[in-house]
């Protein structure tokens, strides 16, 4: 039960690396565990990097200078090989915590404790790291910047917490079959879901949710959506809002598919293309078509999905619509006169 022992090792090396690291030395930290063609993909408005140096200039810097005596809080680390293209990863969810003590993206320190939620997937090959994705839940921290920029959410953002049986932490490989298990689940989930889609229906039967969910499931939602609990609230509080406030969903696939133990996980670049009617997010619609970036970590109970974490980059799913947040907080919050 070794199978991704050696790759687990090399990143959890390099969290130890990068939670020592300073805004001075993070660059040298990441060349040393990244190969020289290193692919980063992160949230708006950090978007595409190549190679550790910008990396570090355009988010890792700025950030450590921003939250200082950071830490990473991990909720779930599993491993596995992606059904997509068949190489080793690592996905590691939970949250960066430290002290908000300067500026980021125009929203001012509060020298209070800032929990900024992740999720981070690594591809190792060869004994370095060749590509990161790296999805932050912004809006989650603006929110508790005291800047939240969109109307009141359907579900309740708050600090999620990790799996209910705390066993999310699989630095010892998992028995393989049980990955397996839960990787069918999750892709028999998805498919009813692209069936619907495809079907141009907007609303959602419940039944179809009950052939994979639990009727307890929690869905963690990205800030401005929200958390729902069970099945009819998780429809009233996300579900239908997203089904019918969007139209012509179309799914594009995924970068990185995979699962070990009870967990499953993914994302996208993009997932998802869709057009906004009017009403999601509280927004108006504008007809304006837009790809979303979504990761989905799961955790199965038995024969069913009992947790679902989410991240959207709706930062960029808006900024392809001409609002950007970022922007829009900084003329507001730091005006120059």
């Amino acid at each position: 039960m070794s199978k991704y022992q050696e790759t687990k090792r090399i990143v959890r090396e390099y969290f130890a690396a990068m939670e020592n690291a300073t805004p001075e030395t993070v660059a040298e930290v990441l060349k040393s565990f990244t190969s020289k063609d290193y692919l980063w993909r992160g949230v708006y408005p950090f978007r595409e990097q190549q190679g550790a140096e910008a990396t570090a200039d355009v988010f890792w810097a700025p950030l450590m200078k921003s939250m200082t005596r950071m830490q990473r809080r991990q909720d779930i680390f599993i491993g596995g090989t992606n059904e997509i293209s068949g190489e080793q990863w690592v996905m590691s969810m939970g949250h960066f915590m430290g002290l908000f003590d300067a500026e980021f993206l125009g929203l001012r320190p509060t020298g209070k404790i800032m929990n900024v939620r992740y999720a981070e997937f690594n591809c190792v090959e060869n004994g370095k790291i060749t590509k990161t994705g790296l999805f932050v839940d912004l809006l989650g921290m603006m929110d508790q910047a005291g800047c939240y920029p969109l109307p009141p959410s359907t579900g309740k953002h708050f600090v999620y917490p990790g799996p209910r049986n705390h066993d999310g932490l699989l630095f010892d490989d998992a028995p393989e079959e049980e990955g397996v298990a839960t990787l069918a689940l999750v892709n028999k989930m998805v498919d009813d879901l692209s069936a619907l889609n495809a079907s141009g229906a907007m609303g959602c039967p419940p039944e179809v949710l009950e052939m994979s969910w639990s009727k307890d499931m929690i869905w963690y939602g990205p800030c401005g959506i929200g958390a729902s609990y069970t099945i009819p609230r998780y429809q009233q509080q996300h579900q239908l809002p997203f089904r019918n406030n969007l139209k012509d969903k179309q799914f594009n696939g995924h970068v990185c598919r995979f699962a070990e133990g009870n967990f499953s996980c993914f994302f996208g670049w993009p997932n998802l293309s869709n057009t906004p009617i009017g009403g999601f997010l509280g927004l108006p619609g504008g007809e304006i078509r837009a790809d979303m970036q979504v990761v989905d970590v799961y955790y199965r109970d038995g024969d069913k999905l009992s947790e679902n974490w989410v991240l959207i980059d709706l930062p960029y799913w808006l900024k392809q619509q001409g609002l950007d947040v970022f922007e829009r907080t900084q003329q507001i919050m730091n005006p120059t006169l």
